[in-house]
C-alpha cells in the first residue's frame, strides 16, 4: 500500500497464510485488484465445515477479484463450500461467486516447473560428474536404485513407501540383495510435536524393515535426513530406476514433474501416487493408491519389468506435456 503512490494496484498473493490479505488491501484501496493462488488441495464442504474461523476465511478469500486453485477439482469443492457456508451467488458456469456485490472468478491453473532449464542443468557436466561419485556414498551395494525426495511430513506418504518396498521385498524375494530405496527428506517442524513423532516412526520402521532383510553390507532402506545441493539432487534422478511420489494428499507434487524433466537418459520411471495434482497431467506415469500397500508392491513389480520401449515412450510423453505445460504458462 505505501509503494502504490499514484498507480492502480495489483497485488499477486501467495498461499494459505495470506487467506484474508485481500480484505485488508481492499479496504485501504478499494480500485485495488487482487489476486490469490491457492497452493494447496481445498477440501469438500464436509470437511471444511469443521473450522471454527470458516466465514472469515472465505469472506477474506471472496475479497480477491481472481482466486486460483491447481484442479478444476478444488475449484468445484471451493464453489460447494461457500454455497453450504455463505449467502451468496455461485455461478457454476462462470465459474465465479458474488459476494456483497463484488465478483470473485474462480480458475484453475495448474502450477509447473521450468522444464527446459531442469533438463539443461541435468544434461550438464557438473552434474555427470556428480553422478559418478554418488553410488560410493549410498552406503549398501545396490544392483536397482529407488529414489524419493520430500520434505519429512505426514502428507508425503513416506511410511506407506516403506511398507509397500517392504511387502515387495517379502513378495517378490529375488530383488533382495539387489534393490535399494533412498528416501531423501529435509527435516522440518521439529518444534511441532507430531512431525517429531513421525520422523521417530519413519526410523523405527526403516530400522525394522533393514534388520528384516540384512544380509552382508547390504540392507534395502536408506534415510538421508539433510539437505543436499541443487546438483546432487539432479544426479540423484539421472541415477536411479524407479521414482516413488507417494503423497496421501497433495496440491499438485511439483518433485514428480522436476523428476520428469531430469530423466534425459529416459533411464528411470515414475510411480506416482492418484492423490497428487500431478497425476491429472502425467497419467503416463505408473499411478499408485498410497494406502494399498500390495498394489503399491505389485507396481514396484510391474515398472521393474516394464520393457525399456514401453518405459521411454511414457517418459518422451510426459516431458512433452511438461514442456507445453511449463512455469511461464502458469505465470502468464
Amino acid at each position: 500500500l505505501e509503494e502504490k503512490r499514484d498507480k492502480k494496484l495489483f497485488v499477486w498473493l501467495q498461499d494459505y497464510h495470506l487467506s484474508v490479505c485481500a480484505e485488508v488491501i481492499k479496504e485501504r484501496s478499494p480500485d485495488a485488484i487482487v489476486a490469490l493462488f491457492w497452493h494447496i488441495p481445498w477440501p469438500n464442504p464436509e470437511v471444511f465445515r469443521i473450522c471454527p474461523q470458516k466465514k472469515r476465511l472465505l469472506e477474506g478469500l471472496l475479497s480477491n477479484d481472481l482466486l486460483g486453485f491447481h484442479l478444476r477439482y478444488h475449484c468445484h469443492n471451493f464453489l460447494d463450500t461457500v454455497n453450504q457456508e455463505l449467502e451468496a451467488k455461485v455461478d457454476r458456469e462462470e465459474s465465479s461467486v458474488t459476494y456483497r456485490n463484488h465478483k470473485t472468478l474462480v480458475r484453475p491453473f495448474p502450477i509447473s516447473v521450468d522444464a527446459e532449464a531442469i533438463s539443461g542443468m541435468a544434461g550438464s557436466e557438473v552434474v555427470r560428474e556428480r553422478m559418478k561419485s554418488l553410488p560410493e556414498e549410498i552406503d549398501p551395494p545396490y544392483e536397482i536404485l529407488c529414489l524419493s525426495i520430500d520434505r519429512v511430513d505426514y502428507t508425503k506418504g513416506i511410511l506407506e513407501k516403506i511398507r509397500a518396498v517392504d511387502r515387495f521385498l517379502e513378495k517378490y524375494p529375488e530383488y533382495q540383495g539387489r534393490f535399494v530405496f533412498v528416501q531423501l527428506g529435509a527435516l522440518s517442524r521439529l518444534h511441532i510435536k507430531t512431525y517429531k513423532q513421525l520422523i521417530d516412526d519413519i526410523e523405527a520402521l526403516a530400522e525394522e524393515v533393514n534388520w528384516k532383510y540384512r544380509s552382508g553390507y547390504w540392507y534395502p532402506i536408506v534415510l538421508v535426513n539433510r539437505r543436499l545441493d541443487y546438483t546432487t539432487h539432479l544426479a540423484y534422478y539421472r541415477l536411479c530406476d524407479l521414482f516413488l511420489v507417494g503423497s496421501l494428499h497433495d496440491g499438485m507434487n511439483l518433485v514428480a514433474k522436476e523428476y520428469i524433466m531430469a530423466n534425459v537418459d529416459l533411464k528411470g520411471m515414475l510411480i506416482l501416487s492418484q492423490f497428487t495434482g500431478a497425476a491429472r497431467e502425467l497419467k503416463d506415469a505408473v499411478l499408485i493408491n498410497p494406502f494399498d500397500t500390495e498394489g503399491f508392491a505389485d507396481a514396484l513389480y510391474s515398472t521393474l519389468k516394464m520393457s525399456e520401449k514401453e518405459r521411454k515412450k511414457r517418459v518422451r510423453k510426459m516431458q512433452k506435456v511438461l514442456q507445453e505445460n511449463n512455469i511461464y504458462k502458469w505465470a502468464g
